[in-house]
């Protein structure tokens, strides 16, 4: 006759491995998503500073034409200039890059701050 704590001998050994198995599924799962958040973070980024860079340049600050610098700026933050409009002093730019091999845009002003 058998007790019934022998026939469960192991079972907590078998739940900790479930357990970790577990844990690395979902760290399996959300590091990709993490990657990708982060790089399309990083793309925002580079657009704003686009922006900024086109921006500088065309208000006299830094010498230069302002879509070269921003198309500069886009690369040097490891994106694509796609668009670089002027109105004034005011630059608009959209830059794109790709994000786990789904293309991300993003687009950012930049200018002397509004009369109000």
């Amino acid at each position: 006759m058998t007790c019934e704590g022998e026939r469960q001998r192991g079972s907590g050994s078998i739940l900790g491995v479930a357990l970790i198995a577990g844990v690395l599924c979902m760290v399996a799962m959300l590091l990709p998503l993490q990657l990708a958040l982060a790089r399309g973070q990083a793309i925002a980024s580079a657009a704003d500073a686009s922006a900024l860079a086109a921006a500088d340049v065309r208000s006299g600050a830094v010498a230069g034409f302002p879509c070269e610098a921003a198309a500069a700026v886009a690369r040097a933050n490891g994106a694509e200039l796609t668009a670089c409009a002027l109105d004034g002093l005011v630059a608009t730019v959209g830059v794109s890059g790709s994000v786990l091999g789904l293309p991300v845009r993003a687009a950012a002003t930049a200018g002397p701050p509004p009369d109000t």
